[in-house]
Parts: structure tokens; C-alpha cells; sequence
């Protein structure tokens, strides 16, 4: 534990160093993206060897705090979600580097590496945390942290808006937390982790109940829907390398408490299972669906971020529908699906995010529809965009194909089983329809910001990142690459994970995941001999046309005798036939200008997507809330002697009550 303790202290002192350094900015940025980096590599190191052999590492001391105990504990399951916080938070620091340099006229940089240091160290500390007071203050360091970066640019209207969402939010689904770690602990009379009861102390009512408040407390800080309200707006209003972080790993913090609350519940029930299923259905179709309708580059991959969640929980669905029914290959084949996707995801939407940081970075907007053509003056920034879309789209061979092939494999395992087969079947379309989603949205966004023609004076004046932005993606491009390449060895780590899952202790984990390694294997070869094929003609072609005169000229223009960068396709257009195919889940608002007269000289068609959630659900209920308090305010009348009153009856309420 030493190291971890001594990563955290990095990152603490760090980022406290860079924060008094915050007037000079090139010291704040060497000092906060320096510590972040190094204590994030220090962290790794132990993270690695308890995956490599097995031995948890363990701290327990007393605490002066109530029910308090300094309780941490690096186990299999911890080190697994280490990885992705660390590896992507390093990634991150280094391409942040560089991206805040456009702000140091304007803002004191001390700050917001003070907050990002603070946070990685709040993420670490959850995953490490073995008692619930400490997990809930780390919890809340983690959560108060990201809020200051969501409100870096608070002088935005926007920005204050998207903050504070995203903190009645959160604080919401703690409230649900202090509730379930007082149920776990007024039943283990403790809140260490490890006095938490198994499932023979538990009733099937108190285990029901600690299940469905932990999915609405962890499920609020994931993004399942309807609980993602806070998602699209915060992270398209942080820094880029902050919505790295927070979309890459943040969220997966919500994933690994309800993973931990699973084992301490021992058997779970089926309907857990269908319900994750069902959260992981509504969250990946609906979650892919309002991304493709969005015109904000950011707020389109937050959508996706989302989807990925829902995919993410369609595999523990599948899980705990195996460990409920004492089916190990389904649970074994379902959990790791869903725990490789937790890493898979962190490499892939990171690498988004630096993608479309550095898009805005160098054009100053992250609208679609002014953007295009900017392959031609960001090659590097473009195939790191490029990676990064084929690997969420679960395209083979990179590491997205990984983790969906395994859920695949366990979804079709699951038709052919009595009570599964329903579920398995529901699986298998769903992921079909998110992946067809997906493609085309990717397909939208690569093509309309990446291809044609630039479409305004901000895409044509577009210049390539610098180098330390270049590192940050190419590391985790790489990362992509690698684990698609090594996926019978990373799927058979993941299995080491799963292995700690009560129900599956000492079960052939490895056998179980020999049924979706082969078939993989030969998936991952066959892909990788066509790119090299692709590969060595794209090599050919290029000597061959060696030294030929290259000349640009006009494409065809349909007729039009004047073509211009407006008659391409624009975000809305291009997703317009899938639009209205699911109009009825999305309610979309068009705005439609037709052309008039044999020559046309305006035409157009905009469309706005609201979240359905927030602006049907949420919205009356808090306005709702808002009237009702409105209506008390004739209890404020300003006088202490109404306000002694007001206390002496409430204990006297209380007194009645006990008694």
C-alpha cells in the first residue's frame, strides 16, 4: 500500500504546489501535469502486480472519526479499475499540458490542476476505500473536484448551468449511498467492508433493497438513463482533458460500486439481472440515438458516453442473470464482457475527446456544421479520430470488437437456455442495433468534420496540435490497438477479476473463457492479415504514383453552376432518414427553410434534439419543488422569536414522538 499512499500524496501535493504557482503558467503546467503524471505511474505499479499475482495489498488503522476506520485494500477487482483511472488520467495530464496554454491570458492555471490532481487522487481513493465513511468522503472529494473543472469557464451562462446540474445531480445519488451504507452497516454492525454480510445474513427484502438503492446512487453517477441528465451537460462544458477523464473513467467509478455491492450481496436475485438488462437496453439505443441527432461535437460523444454504459450493463445483466440461475459460463462470459468494456471505453472515448479537444483547440468551435475538411490540415489529429470511432463502433480488430464479442458470445450461450433465452435474444438485437447506431454516427461525425470542404472561416484556418496533445492520443490509440491485437491474453486477465465474484470462486474461469478466446483468436488474425494486406497495396500504390504530378481540380457538381462549400451534407441532413425513423423516441424540432424559384438563394434545415428526459421528467418535477418552496416562503417572516418558536415545537414533535 505504500505506493498507492505515496501516488496520492503526489497528486495532493502537487497540485497544491501548482495552485500557489497559478500566476506562472508554464511552472503551474510543468508542476500540475508533472505530479499528476507521476503519481499516476507510481499508482500503476501496484495496481499491475496484484493483477499479475493475485495477493491483495492491505492498510487497516484506527480513525477518530465515527464508524471510521482507515481501511484500504488493493484486491483484483480495485487494481482492474485502476487501470483505466490511472493509465487514461496520466494520458490526459500530458495532453492538458498543452491544451491550457490558450487560457493563461485569462485564467490563473493553479486551479484547475489543483482540481484535476484532487480528482484522480478522490478516484483512487474510492476504488481503494474499504469503509464507507472513508468511501463516501472520498466519494465526495471526487465529485466537489470535477464540479470546479465543469465550471472552469464559469463566466459562461452555459457553463453555470451544466455545473449546477451536474451537482444537484450527484449529490442526489449520494443521498441514496448514505442510505445504503447505513442498511449495510446497521446489518454487519459495521462499516468495514469486510464485516459487510453475506447473502445468509441478509433477507431477501434488505438484499433487494441495497441492490435498487445501489443502482440508483452508483447507476446516477454512471449515466444509466433516466439518471444521465447531468452527463451531456457537463462534459461538453469541462476542458477537453477533463471530459476525457470524466466520460473515460469518472462515470466507471459508479460501475465499480455496483460491481462491489454485488459482492457483498453473495447470490443475487434474476430480476437484477433483467433489470440491468433492460437500464442497458434503454441506455444504449437512446443513448446512441440522441447522440446521432447532435450538432455540438462534444455533447455528441457524451451521448455516447451513455451508450457504452448501457453496454457496460447489458454484460453485468447477462452476469448476474449466470450467477442467480448457476450458470457460470453465462455469468463468467457476461462479466467479463462488461468489466473489458469498462477498460475498453476509457481508452477509446478518452481518445475522442483529446480528438474533438483538438479540433476546438484549433478551430475555436465544436460545431459539426462549421467544420470540414480538416484531414488535410489535422492528418494527426484526424487518424487519432479515426481510431478512436472504429474502435466504438466494435469494429474489428481493436479493442471496442473485444469486449462486445464476449457479451455476443454470452447473449447467444444464453438463448439456448430455458430462462434466458428471452433475455439473450433481447441482447443480441440490442447490441446490433447500437453498433448499426453507432457506425452511423461515427460515419456522420468522422465524415462532416473530417472530409470535404471547410465549411466557414474557422475550419479553413484549422492548424495541427502541438506535441504534447499528439502524445496523449497516440498513447491511447495505441492502448486501442494493443489490446485488440492481444485479446485472448487481456480477456484471460479479465478472467482473473471475475474469478473474485461470489459464485464463481474456484469455477474453471478459464475453460469458460476458452469459448469465446478460439473463435476471437481467429477474428483478430483474419482482421489483422487484411490491414496488413491494406497496407502493403496502399504501400504499392504510393511508389507507383512516386514522382507523378499531382494536380487538384473541381469535383462534379451535379449541375449546380456555382458549388460551394454549403452543398455538402450537414449534421442534420446526413442523419435526417434515421431521425425520422425513430422520431416518436427523439422529438426532434425542425426548422425548415425550402428552396424557392428556379434559382434558389436560401435553403436550409435545422433540427434540435432535446433530451426527452430532462425536459419531460426532470423539469416538472423541479418546478414543481420550486413552486411548493415558493409557496412556504410566508414561514420566513424575519424575526428571531418566530424562528425559537418554530425550534421548541419541532423538539417538542420529537419528545411526543419518542415517547
Amino acid at each position: 500500500m505504500f505506493l498507492i499512499l505515496l501516488a496520492m500524496s503526489v497528486l495532493i501535493f502537487s497540485g497544491l504546489l501548482s495552485f500557489f504557482c497559478g500566476r506562472n503558467p508554464r511552472r503551474a503546467n510543468v508542476i500540475g501535469a508533472g505530479g499528476a503524471i507521476l503519481g499516476c505511474v507510481l499508482g500503476l505499479i501496484p495496481a499491475a502486480g496484484v493483477l499479475w499475482t493475485g495477493h491483495n495489498h492491505t492498510l487497516h488503522r484506527a480513525w477518530d472519526v465515527p464508524y471510521g476506520s482507515f481501511f484500504l485494500q488493493v484486491d483484483p477487482l480495485s487494481a482492474f479499475f485502476l487501470l483505466p483511472i490511472l493509465g487514461l488520467s496520466a494520458a490526459a495530464a500530458l495532453y492538458g499540458a498543452e491544451y491550457l496554454i490558450a487560457y493563461q491570458s485569462r485564467k490563473n492555471l493553479g486551479g484547475p490542476w489543483f482540481f484535476y490532481n484532487l480528482l484522480v487522487a478522490g478516484m483512487v481513493m474510492v476504488t481503494v476505500a474499504r469503509n464507507g465513511v472513508l468511501f463516501l468522503l472520498a466519494w465526495e472529494i471526487m465529485s466537489m473536484a470535477s464540479y470546479f473543472l465543469v465550471t472552469f469557464e464559469h463566466e459562461k451562462e452555459n457553463v453555470r448551468q451544466a455545473g449546477w446540474t451536474y451537482l444537484v445531480a450527484t449529490h442526489l445519488g449520494t443521498a441514496f449511498l448514505f442510505i445504503l451504507f447505513l442498511v449495510l452497516g446497521r446489518q454487519a454492525g459495521s462499516l468495514d467492508f469486510d464485516r459487510f454480510a453475506s447473502a445468509g445474513a441478509y433477507g431477501s427484502s434488505a438484499m433487494n433493497l441495497v441492490f435498487l438503492l445501489a443502482l440508483i446512487g452508483f447507476g446516477t453517477k454512471a449515466g444509466f438513463m433516466p439518471f444521465h441528465v447531468w452527463l451531456p451537460e457537463a462534459h461538453p462544458a469541462a476542458p477537453s482533458h477533463v471530459s476525457a477523464v470524466m466520460s473515460g473513467v469518472m462515470i466507471k467509478t459508479g460501475i465499480y460500486g455496483l460491481v462491489r455491492t454485488l459482492t457483498f450481496l453473495g447470490r443475487p436475485e434474476a430480476w437484477w439481472g433483467w433489470v440491468l438488462i433492460g437500464i442497458g437496453l434503454v441506455s444504449g439505443v437512446w443513448g446512441v440515438l440522441f447522440a446521432l441527432a447532435q450538432h455540438d461535437l462534444k455533447r455528441l460523444l457524451a451521448y455516447h458516453s451513455v451508450e457504452n454504459i448501457g453496454i457496460i450493463a447489458l454484460g453485468l445483466g447477462l452476469g448476474v442473470l449466470g450467477l442467480a440461475l448457476n450458470q457460470p459460463l453465462l455469468a463468467v462470459l457476461g462479466l467479463s464482457g462488461g468489466l473489458l468494456h469498462v477498460l475498453n471505453h476509457a481508452l477509446f472515448k478518452g481518445l475522442l475527446f483529446m480528438g474533438a479537444g483538438a479540433v476546438l483547440h484549433a478551430t475555436g468551435t465544436r460545431d459539426i456544421d462549421q467544420l470540414g475538411g480538416l484531414i488535410k490540415r489535422m492528418p494527426w489529429t484526424a487518424t487519432m479520430f479515426l481510431i478512436g470511432s472504429v474502435a466504438i463502433c466494435g469494429l474489428p480488430p481493436l479493442n471496442g470488437f473485444v469486449s462486445e464479442f464476449l457479451i455476443y458470445v454470452g447473449a447467444f450461450y444464453g438463448t439456448g437456455l430455458q430462462d434466458v433465452s428471452i433475455s439473450g435474444a433481447t441482447v443480441v438485437v440490442g447490441l446490433a442495433m447500437i453498433g448499426g447506431l453507432a457506425a452511423a454516427c461515427f460515419a456522420k461525425a468522422f465524415g462532416i468534420v473530417f472530409l470535404g470542404e471547410a465549411r466557414s472561416e474557422h475550419a479553413s484556418q484549422a492548424h495541427e496540435v502541438g506535441f504534447p496533445m499528439r502524445i496523449g492520443m497516440l498513447v491511447l490509440a495505441l492502448g486501442c490497438i494493443t489490446i485488440g491485437c492481444l485479446a485472448p491474453q487481456i480477456t484471460a486477465m479479465v478472467g482473473t477479476v471475475v474469478g473474485t465474484m461470489p459464485g464463481l470462486t474456484g469455477s474453471n474461469i478459464q475453460g469458460h473463457l476458452a469459448v469465446a478466446i478460439g473463435p476471437l483468436r481467429s477474428v483478430v488474425l483474419t482482421s489483422g492479415i487484411l490491414l496488413v494486406l491494406i497496407a502493403l497495396l496502399a504501400m504499392i500504390r504510393s511508389r507507383l504514383l512516386a514522382g507523378r504530378k499531382v494536380e487538384l481540380s473541381g469535383t462534379w457538381d451535379c449541375g449546380y453552376a456555382r458549388p460551394s462549400a454549403r452543398m455538402q451534407y450537414t449534421a442534420s441532413s446526413f442523419a435526417q432518414p434515421l431521425m425520422n425513423m425513430f422520431g416518436v423516441l427523439l422529438q426532434t424540432h425542425r426548422s425548415l427553410e425550402r428552396p424557392e424559384g428556379f434559382f434558389p438563394t436560401r435553403a436550409g434545415l435545422h433540427t434540435d434534439t432535446g433530451d426527452i428526459f430532462r425536459q419531460n421528467v426532470y423539469r416538472p418535477i423541479f418546478q414543481g419543488v420550486e413552486r411548493f418552496l415558493v409557496w412556504l416562503h410566508w414561514l420566513q417572516q424575519g424575526r428571531v422569536q418566530i424562528y425559537i418558536l418554530y425550534i421548541a415545537v419541532t423538539m417538542l414533535i420529537l419528545l411526543i414522538w419518542n415517547l
